[in-house]
């Protein structure tokens, strides 16, 4: 079974390498990106597309971390506060600072 369950997935990965490999091959003309000021970027058709989407991706990363904090925040609050934590640390015995 698990043989069966590892040459399904690398199936899997073979299918996707060959056909982004099949994308790239079939995208290769140049294309022109126009910015502002009349600056331009010229390159092929599927390096836009691919580091068009690489942006997308680190963007959309990037809007994620501040909920990622306050999930994490409030998961530690969570924690501290709850009555086994506040046992536990009672049963702990005091640091020597402490003493």
């Amino acid at each position: 079974m698990n043989n069966l369950v590892w040459l399904l997935k690398w199936t899997l990965k073979a299918a996707i390498f060959f056909t982004l490999f099949a994308f790239a091959l079939n995208n290769q003309q140049d294309t022109t990106v126009h910015f502002f000021f009349g600056t331009q970027w010229r390159a092929p058709q599927v390096l836009v597309v691919l580091s068009t989407f690489a942006l997308g991706v680190a963007v959309g990363a990037l809007g994620m971390v501040p909920r990622w904090l306050k999930q994490r925040r409030a998961a530690t609050l969570k924690t501290a506060t709850s009555p086994e934590a506040q046992t536990a640390a009672s049963a702990l015995p005091p640091s020597p600072h402490e003493l």
